[in-house]
């Protein structure tokens, strides 16, 4: 069962998920940088080794166990799989995107996890929150449109992150509760480092672009340990923000990532949205927000009232 966080801890949540929004465009800024020189499928292969390194002291500390049950190889499989392809894809675009652009896209996620909980679970979501949807998918296309002229196929990359987080969310909806948050995210970067370094080793001179490995010089070191850094701390306050305030708290304050990344890509890359793509991403945004409005209201009209004290 899951615990209902305390009000009182909601500032802390909220401060949390504001971290999380102020540091996981870094890991995109890394990664971006590191892009210019680096391997794409090194730079993901690098995230999940940092992750791991980083957080196997944190485990042993904490007393957690370090393996993991066999009855969650196969769940623990998917989500590394599933978040592998949403690195890998989200570096692959940002070679060439503005940061703003690539994490607008990523940011239909939501409306794909509403697609696929009323398709594939049957999870009654009403006409206002399917209409708000469309809506995002329209600003979603927005942003596409003068990316997709500028780079072709490039622009459509950060759509199959959204599919492949969703898909990384809707497994990690089946390990909550059977899992401690920090034996999740090393026992992902475990799996995930255990696909990708063989898979590194096998391209190893043979020439595949995005694959064979090179031995990097000294500030593209920083910048692979920065990725799995930034990463593995991000995703770690996201993870706790959300074991202290509700889900539908948080959702609104996500949409500073955004923010950020518009901030981030302007001073360190000059990289401006263009005025199509701006109205795009203030349409994804505000669909989000409506999206998160509707679920409040949805929530409370369930939730049965409280009994006799």
């Amino acid at each position: 069962m899951t615990a209902v966080p305390h009000t009182d801890r909601i500032p802390l949540g909220m401060a949390l998920i504001v971290g999380f929004c102020l540091t996981a465009p870094l890991l995109d800024v890394c990664a971006k940088l590191a892009a210019d020189v680096v391997p794409v499928g090194q730079i993901t292969t690098a995230r999940f080794v940092v992750q791991t390194a980083l957080m196997l002291p944190v485990c042993a500390a904490m007393g957690l166990r370090l393996t993991l049950p066999r009855a969650l190889w196969g769940l623990m499989a998917a989500r590394a799989l599933f978040l592998i392809l949403s690195t890998y894809l989200i570096i692959a675009a940002l070679r060439f995107m503005p940061l703003a652009d690539a994490l607008a896209i990523v940011f239909v996620e939501p409306f794909i996890i509403l697609l696929f909980g009323k398709i594939m679970f049957g999870e009654l979501v009403g006409p206002r929150r399917l209409i708000a949807a469309t809506i995002g998918f329209a600003g979603c296309l927005l942003v596409i449109q003068p990316s997709f002229v500028a780079f072709g196929y490039v622009a459509l990359l950060p759509l199959g992150t959204a599919v492949s987080f969703a898909a990384y969310v809707l497994v990690t909806r089946s390990l909550r509760g059977r899992l401690h948050a920090v034996e999740m995210q090393f026992q992902t970067g475990v799996a995930a480092t255990v696909m990708l370094v063989p898979l590194m080793l096998l391209a190893n001179g043979r020439g595949w672009p995005t694959l064979d490995p090179i031995w990097p010089e000294g500030p593209y070191w920083a910048l692979l340990f920065g990725v799995g850094f930034f990463a593995t701390v991000a995703h770690m306050m996201m993870t706790y923000a959300l074991t202290v305030a509700p889900a539908a708290t948080l959702a609104p304050l996500h949409y500073l990532e955004i923010i950020t990344a518009a901030v981030l890509g302007y001073l360190i890359f000059d990289d401006i949205p263009n005025g199509l793509a701006l109205w795009g991403i203030v349409i994804i945004m505000a669909s989000g927000l409506y999206v998160v409005h509707r679920e409040r209201i949805t929530a409370r009209a369930i939730t049965p009232p409280p009994g006799p004290v």
